[in-house]
């Protein structure tokens, strides 16, 4: 039997079926006389046919996770990887089963390095279970057993059973209570290229993301917000729209107005034919120029918490040969997912509620689902789809999932798929924070870097969405990092932090905090220039011997050729930094033309992650950060005018062409004995190795982005 997804899901709605979703569709076994797959524990899933199905709890977006753990726990339970598949574990089943599969949050570059430990146990456990089970069936000791691709094999007598005929009998045993993981050096499975698992079919166009759920009976809605942020709504006219064709119901809330109609394109016309009167509330006259000047405002205030504190940053500064200043800023930017945010939900008869939806937190898209719901966790199941891209936006903030709730409590009974528009999606955003930051360096004769002040003001995402982990001075560590855990050698250091948190909302945008990495990096250029060193040996003599740090600028350096000639009019740029587990180090080569036009041709970047579970997977994100960052580089920002972001669309929120991707070297240099992520790091020293590697070419510094804001050109 050969059916295609989004056959099988036409073939439903047209018979007034179900949905074919793309988390979990096993087809009956074809081997074993019919019988059901076995749940050996809650990861792994044996067919009788010997396929084995490992249950994934974090969120795929693109960055591969949905095959890397599956590799994890195939390495330990040692199946054959050709007979392999995935699906996501049910939230619902998550609640009722005591949070069995441990988080369900998939951010921070965190899928694979705060999980890999307990799926690593549960195919280790899975493999001892179906040993014993096979053990005791031939009644000899488990010892003179092994298993080695998904067959066990007794040695004295040369008997062999598979996988699928012990399943039912290992799931009866008790698991193990400790187990013996594998060392890497021996791994099979786990560190090799494999295929990913999503790769073929999203070729083929057939997983179902958020925005082709399609149900029986359902309906469509299309939502508009208040403009400007914490502003309600005052009143609506809806006299024109209520009339239109295909429209159902329009709903009226706190803070958006929705359209429900048996199309969206009809949702949408609809929407725009209501008159709505807002009340913007006391942020209507707020701008960017506003935000700014109360950013820097806190810069300006004496009294604020300090992150980090060595030595006497102070006195040293006074006692310097010589003080180097400098002021670096940037602005606010929106995810720009390509799919917009969508919830489908289903308030059902029975008080039984359904949502399908794109999110990195299942487990939070539940919560949030049940609160707007007023049910139980118990009573509400997410189903969770592709990602049609992340990147932070999903992960805390479950906006569209209230939002798809209530438009559904208005028409019981009834599917309703909420979708928001590319407008609504680019103004209504948890933006990357904007933030501006003042440096001090005091430097002695040479031009060495003895002290180091550093005051960043920007809004805290933490404060708006984990409140709980501020510490207790109330200090957010995203807004801070790169300066609080500075890996250079430098005797007095202090960093103050000014929360100044606006209207404007924020969240985790990919690498939350990376924009200190280009202030800290560009200004260590800047005292390297002034020393009259080379920027890469004004960076090592800070960097201990062993420093991971210092072992992938070596890397980086010597893989790009740094110190070596370069074709006329191509300069190049070097930037370290760490973050989410990892250590990256990337040179930039860039040519400016005399009209002021940026080309970034090559990238080189090196990245210790302690251990990499797929190096093409890992390859892929270094590329995936070149191309995300190179569009905030270059134009990407959101500003704000009468309290509102005036950017709309892709017409003025550019998002890199192919012809601008640079050619990426990607070189894994894993040292081991740590997980790190990989799908942030390589952010990090992007925008500071380019930025630096302008300097070579122009002679003049950015200090704040993106660069259509700077005059590049020669005269």
């Amino acid at each position: 039997m050969k059916i295609g997804r989004r056959e099988f899901l036409k073939a439903s709605v047209a018979l007034g079926g179900g949905l074919a979703l793309e988390f979990s569709f096993p087809l009956a076994a074809r081997a074993g006389a019919g019988l059901p797959p076995v749940e050996v524990n809650a990861w792994v899933v044996i067919h009788p046919d010997d396929r084995v199905v490992v249950r994934i709890a974090r969120s795929e977006m693109g960055q591969g996770t949905y095959t890397a753990l599956a590799q994890l726990v195939a390495e330990e339970l040692d199946c054959d990887w050709a007979r392999v598949s995935s699906e996501f574990a049910s939230p619902n089943e998550h609640i009722r089963r005591k949070r069995i599969w441990g988080s369900m949050s998939t951010g921070g570059s965190q899928g694979v390095r705060s999980s890999q430990d307990y799926v690593r146990r549960a195919g280790a456990a899975a493999r001892v279970m179906l040993i014993n089970a096979a053990a005791a069936r031939w009644k000899v000791p488990a010892a003179e057993c092994a298993a080695e691709r998904g067959v066990i094999s007794h040695g004295p007598s040369r008997r062999r059973l598979r996988y699928g005929e012990v399943a039912a009998e290992a799931a009866k045993l008790e698991p193990p209570k400790d187990v013996v993981l594998r060392d890497p050096k021996d791994w099979k499975i786990a560190g090799k290229p494999m295929h990913r698992f999503d790769i073929p079919d999203k070729v083929m166009g057939k997983p179902v993301f958020a925005v082709d759920v399609v149900l029986p009976g359902m309906l469509h809605a299309s939502l508009a917000q208040c403009p400007v942020f914490g502003g309600r709504l005052k009143s609506v006219d809806a006299a024109t729209a209520e009339k239109m064709r295909g429209v159902k119901k329009v709903v009226r809330e706190a803070d958006f107005v929705a359209v429900i109609a048996d199309s969206w394109w009809r949702a949408d016309q609809a929407l725009k034919a209501l008159k709505i009167e807002w009340d913007a509330g006391a942020n209507g006259g707020a701008s960017t120029a506003s935000i700014m000047a109360m950013l820097r405002d806190g810069l300006a205030d004496p009294k604020l918490p300090q992150a980090r504190k060595l030595g006497d940053a102070g006195a040293a500064l006074a006692a310097a040969a010589k003080v180097i200043e400098a002021e670096y800023s940037s602005p606010y930017l929106n995810h720009a997912t390509m799919e917009p945010q969508t919830c489908t939900a289903w308030l059902k008869p029975e008080g039984f509620l359904e949502v399908w939806t794109a999110t990195q937190n299942g487990e939070a898209s539940l919560a949030a689902a049940a609160e707007t719901a007023g049910l139980p966790p118990e009573k509400v199941e997410v189903h969770k789809m592709m990602l049609g891209g992340g990147f932070g936006r999903r992960g805390g903030p479950q906006d569209f999932v209230r939002q798809g709730v209530m438009i559904a409590k208005a028409m019981p009974g009834t599917p309703v798929k909420m979708m928001w528009s590319r407008a609504e999606d680019m103004q209504h955003g948890f933006y990357r924070p904007a933030s501006v930051v003042r440096m001090k360096a005091g430097v002695d004769a040479a031009g060495n870097l003895v002290a180091l002040q550093t005051r960043i003001a920007c809004p805290s995402i933490l404060k708006v969405l984990m409140p709980d982990a501020l510490n207790k001075e109330g200090i957010d560590f995203s807004a801070v990092r790169t300066f609080s855990d500075m890996p250079y050698t430098v005797p007095h250091q202090q960093v103050d932090y000014a929360m100044r948190n606006g209207h404007v909302p924020v969240g985790f945008w990919r690498a939350p905090g990376q924009q200190n990495a280009f202030y800290r990096e560009c200004f260590i250029d800047e005292l390297a220039i002034a020393a009259g060193r080379d920027p890469l040996e004004y960076r090592l003599a800070m960097l201990k011997p062993g420093d991971k740090n210092r072992l992938v600028l070596e890397a980086a350096a010597k893989a790009a050729g740094w110190g070596t000639p370069l074709p006329a009019g191509v300069h190049r740029g070097l930037a370290v930094a760490d973050g989410f587990g990892s250590f990256a180090a990337m040179v930039a080569e860039v040519s400016v033309s005399a009209r002021g036009e940026v080309k970034v041709r090559r990238i080189v970047v090196a990245i210790d992650s302690g251990y990499v579970v797929n190096p093409d997977t890992c390859r892929a994100q270094a590329e995936s950060n070149v191309v995300f960052g190179l569009g905030s580089i270059l134009y990407q920002e959101n500003t704000v005018k009468d309290g509102r972001i005036t950017e709309s669309n892709f017409h003025d929120f550019r998002l890199p062409q192919m012809s601008e991707m640079p050619r990426v070297e990607t070189l894994l240099v894993p040292s081991g004995g740590f997980w790190g992520g990989h799908g942030e790091p390589a952010i990090l020293p992007l925008t500071p190795a380019v930025c630096n590697a302008i300097f070579a070419a122009t002679g003049k510094r950015i200090r704040s982005l993106p660069l259509t804001h700077h005059d590049l050109s020669r005269a």
